[in-house]
């Protein structure tokens, strides 16, 4: 029960500050929505871009929480110190990537055959995000550090105070103000970078100024690269922010390849990807503490404290995806119509988000296990199954069945075939992930 109660208290303030930042991209679709369908497709596919590639980044970073949660646990305070001060190369390796990568969005546009109207202002979208990946990366290490002490509360008022700014300041820069006009879906853009900036700048404040984070030493003078620290770092972190990447760009690349259907397909599916998006915030929360927890228990030399952690965050994921996907069956037709004033969106989206409910419980518990896996320094395994059934079966499956058809099935030129392959592989992924980190937990001594 005590395990219990600090994973659930831990992974609760991380899912209010994930919300926060979710509650950014879902205003941004509820306010591109209202502004027009184009402007939502605009948003859908720059969101889509960006996400793939920031997500791949961003787990390279995120994949450190073991490794410091396991000096925490041991009590190596300077150690975990430089450590972070060490990671400081590899935001700056991420964001130069990154950068390259937002700012020339051609091939990622040609290959899924987006629509060359969209182009200008997807591309427009996108190099604005650019200038935001550093800060957001950033932010992202100081998250990291925090959430492996067990302290993610800073994060989450920031996060959540972020929100109180993001919402308006999208608003005013899409719509306008008074006699301006504004400047339509990228104004959301131009918010974001802002407000990413608002939270680095708050988060470095605090490093300087709050007393729990003196004992490691951060403001040290930044050494020289480690090569053997940055090798483990690489080790880990760069399937791990693959594997992120495969997971997110097989639900993500689902809008490039269904832009080809229209509009209202790509408008009505960005409904359901928001609210898909909205519900993984609660077992990627789980995920955190969870990992957090068993290597803190990792690091103080008892492993079979690490397993009970991993049991139960799997216990609570359980619990929690059927709640909120019973909850998401059942209000979808109002959520469709909150998002869209278009009636013909709103239908479609109602009837895709039925499938996201099944597709949260196929996904809520995969999220934790590839967290817990890491604890283990498990990450090559995931990725391989991530890449032969995400991508494979769950997003080149979908475009068959509805593009080319699929066996004895012609063509359904519909939403409907990307969800229903995505649901199907991710059931097999949960599965042997399942096997796979019970065989690490019993036979993996980890590091």
């Amino acid at each position: 029960m005590p395990e219990l109660r600090v994973i659930l208290r831990h992974a609760g303030t991380v899912l209010v500050g994930q919300l926060a930042v979710m509650a950014f991209g879902v205003a941004d679709t509820m306010i591109a929505g209202r502004h027009s369908p184009q402007a939502l497709a605009t948003l859908s596919l720059a969101s889509s871009i960006y996400i793939s590639i920031y997500v791949a980044l961003n787990g390279l970073v995120q994949a450190l929480l073991p490794v410091w949660a396991e000096l925490h646990g041991a009590g190596r305070q300077a150690t975990l110190g430089r450590s972070v001060r060490q990671a400081l190369y590899i935001c700056a390796a991420a964001s130069l990537i990154g950068i390259a990568a937002l700012c020339f969005p051609a091939p990622w546009l040609t290959w899924t055959g987006v629509p060359g109207a969209l182009w200008p202002q997807v591309r427009e979208y996108l190099q604005v995000l650019a200038l935001a990946l550093v800060p957001s990366l950033l932010f992202r290490l100081y998250s990291t550090f925090n959430q492996s002490l067990g302290l993610p509360r800073l994060v989450t008022w920031l996060q959540a105070g972020a929100l109180l700014v993001k919402v308006p300041l999208s608003a005013t820069l899409t719509f306008g103000a008074g006699d301006w006009s504004g400047l339509g879906v990228v104004g959301c853009a131009w918010a974001t970078l802002a407000v990413n900036s608002l939270m680095l700048l708050t988060g470095l404040w605090l490093l300087r100024t709050q007393d729990i984070y003196h004992p490691y030493q951060l403001w040290h003078r930044l050494e020289r690269p480690d090569v053997a620290q940055l090798r483990r770092f690489l080790s880990l972190g760069v399937p791990a922010g693959l594997t992120i990447m495969v997971e997110v760009t097989s639900f993500t690349m689902m809008a490039l390849f269904i832009a080809r259907l229209g509009e209202v397909a790509l408008a009505s599916h960005q409904i359901a990807a928001s609210m898909a998006a909205v519900l993984y915030m609660v077992p990627l929360s789980l995920g955190i503490a969870t990992s957090a927890r068993a290597g803190y228990w990792m690091g103080a030399g008892q492993r079979t404290r690490a397993r009970q952690a991993v049991h139960t965050g799997l216990a609570v994921a359980a619990s929690m995806a059927l709640l909120c996907a019973a909850c998401l069956g059942l209000s979808r037709h109002g959520i469709a119509q909150a998002y869209a004033k278009d009636a013909a969106v709103a239908t479609a989206a109602a009837g895709w988000l039925s499938l996201v409910a099944w597709y949260h419980l196929a996904d809520a518990l995969q999220a934790v296990c590839v967290f817990a896996l890491r604890c283990w320094r498990v990450t090559l395994s995931p990725l391989l199954v991530y890449t032969a059934l995400l991508w494979g079966m769950g997003l080149y499956g979908g475009y068959l069945l509805a593009y080319e058809g699929l066996g004895s099935w012609g063509p359904t030129q519909s939403v409907h075939s990307f969800w229903l392959t995505s649901i199907v592989a991710l059931v097999l992924v949960t599965a042997l992930l399942l096997v796979r980190l019970e065989w690490a937990m019993r036979h993996k001594p980890g590091n």
